[in-house]
């Protein structure tokens, strides 16, 4: 289905987004991978994936704030997946300003690049965040937004301006919304990677609040509906939910990591970790229904092996990781 197509991927030396590009590669798709400009020349995620793959891509790298840029790199593809944005939510509360600029603008500048290139699809990444704490479970695509925070807030803003080029301009996107995925490349910004690290290092672990519940997708299920989505014909203006339709809180996560991996910790709050009262999102559950029935898509990697994964690779890559700082 994908092969020789030609597809952008944005946020490419992120996380999800390096999975994504390998993924693609390997489906035989002609991979551009934008990342961020930086004066390292670093890919970021990019250096872990098979050597093979990277020196097949064509990387371009720039700003996702800057209109010219993003057109020249839109030109000449089928396909966009637009994965690039600010994701951390404490440093939100720092410089929200920055939140708008990225996630909203950003947004704004992919889709005006495919609307005037005229690319066959947009997929656009939005973030199970957009709902806040549920007022109904499982969380279908119909529940309320809430902006509990400045990084939310934005997410809604570029979902719904990706909406507006559906509705005015025919722009064929799809928004997808993972609930969160964990895996291995994560940085320490996540807490399934903050626990691991600081089990491996610390004689405790230090976490913000343990109750939010939070349903966790396995990165590997997370690229798989993605790839649906830029395939699947027939969605074009859709929002989707991906997630597992489980739940649990970040006490039993942490419980969890430790007796996998034979270790007896003890667990506390780190006052300085905790989001302000009213803007934590306490319980996010997925519906995934909609993903199921139009793209065929449901997640296949279980909790455990999934962690066990994600363990595996902190194990060989600690020095990527300071256990001891907060990472916003």
């Amino acid at each position: 289905m994908l092969g020789s197509k030609r597809v952008l991927v944005t946020g490419a030396g992120g996380f999800i987004g390096s999975h994504l590009v390998e993924e693609l590669t390997r489906r035989g798709a002609i991979v551009r991978a934008m990342v961020h400009y930086n004066s390292a020349s670093s890919r970021g995620a990019l250096s872990f994936i098979d050597p093979a793959i990277e020196r097949s891509l064509d990387v371009a790298a720039g700003n996702i704030e800057d209109g010219d840029f993003v057109f020249r790199a839109v030109q000449g593809m089928d396909i966009v997946l637009h994965l690039a944005a600010l994701i951390a939510i404490p440093y939100s509360y720092v410089a929200p300003r920055s939140y708008v600029r990225t996630n909203v603008e950003g947004t704004l500048n992919v889709l005006e690049a495919a609307r005037r290139i005229g690319v066959a699809r947009v997929v656009h990444t939005s973030t199970s965040e957009v709902y806040g704490t549920a007022l109904r479970e499982p969380i279908d695509e119909d529940h309320p937004l809430q902006g509990q925070s400045p990084y939310s807030a934005s997410k809604i803003g570029a979902d719904k301006i990706a909406e507006s080029y559906f509705r005015s301009f025919g722009t064929p996107v799809v928004t997808l919304r993972p609930f969160n995925t964990f895996g291995p490349r994560q940085s320490a910004r996540a807490f399934i990677p903050t626990i691991i690290s600081q089990a491996l290092e610390r004689d405790e672990i230090e976490l913000g609040s343990l109750e939010p519940q939070r349903d966790m997708t396995f990165v590997v299920d997370t690229v798989d509906g993605f790839i649906r989505a830029a395939v699947t014909p027939g969605i074009d203006g859709e929002t989707i939910n991906l997630g597992t339709g489980e739940t649990y809180n970040v006490r039993e996560f942490a419980e969890r990591i430790l007796r996998l991996m034979g270790i007896d910790k003890p667990i506390r709050v780190d006052p300085n970790r905790v989001r302000p009262r009213r803007s934590e999102v306490l319980k996010l559950v997925s519906d995934n229904s909609k993903a199921r029935r139009l793209l065929d898509w449901q997640p296949h990697t279980s909790i455990d092996d999934g962690l066990n994964r994600t363990v595996e690779f902190i194990k060989r890559h600690r020095g990527l990781y300071r256990p001891s700082v907060y990472a916003l």
